[in-house]
């Protein structure tokens, strides 16, 4: 049908339209992540946070860009599949894995927490205490269960949270100025 094949090249134009417009809009400094998912693009939006919240931490002993490993540990709620989107080079691995097997030793340089039983992520949380693991969640929005970054979702706009009291007490370092874009949402 030529009514088929016009209506698919008009979605197909429009949306690389957008994807032009939000390239360039992050060219210039421009916070695209709300951008994104306005868009319909949750998962994008989630992924590309991921990234900045990557390339602002700093592992000990491990040099910037060196390869990482994000372990996904319970049921994400805002994307099915949370992947960084890193803006340089580097790269993140992501493994989905129990709390049990991540805590016996998957490699992993961030966990991923979604939904899960709360017993799960107290060992969790009290296991990564003075190690080099970066600690994410979408399934806290006060950011007060011990993640060290938590992400929110209002309609479709995305922001996180930090909880500086978990970010003290790891070894994993996080610059300044991503701690200033986040709202303290940690024990007050």
């Amino acid at each position: 049908d030529a009514t088929v094949s016009q209506f698919l090249a008009n979605i197909i134009k429009y949306a690389l339209w957008a994807l032009v417009i939000v390239t360039v809009l992050a060219q210039f400094g421009v916070q695209t992540t709300s951008i994104l998912a306005a868009l319909g693009g949750m998962a994008l939006a989630v992924n590309r946070m991921l990234g900045g919240i990557v390339t602002y931490a700093t592992w000990p002993n491990e040099a910037p860009g060196a390869p990482r490993t994000m372990c996904v540990i319970g049921t994400p709620r805002l994307t099915e599949r949370p992947a960084p989107d890193l803006p340089g080079r580097g790269s993140v691995s992501v493994r989905r894995v129990s709390a049990a097997a991540a805590i016996g030793g998957a490699g992993c340089h961030m966990l991923y927490l979604g939904q899960m039983p709360a017993v799960d992520r107290q060992r969790l949380i009290g296991w990564v205490r003075g190690k080099a693991v970066l600690t994410v969640t979408d399934d806290d929005s006060n950011c007060n269960l011990g993640a060290m970054f938590c992400l929110n979702a209002q309609g479709q706009r995305l922001s996180f949270s930090v909880n500086l009291d978990s970010i003290g007490r790891g070894t994993v370092r996080v610059d300044p100025r991503v701690l200033k874009i986040g709202s303290d949402g940690g024990p007050r």
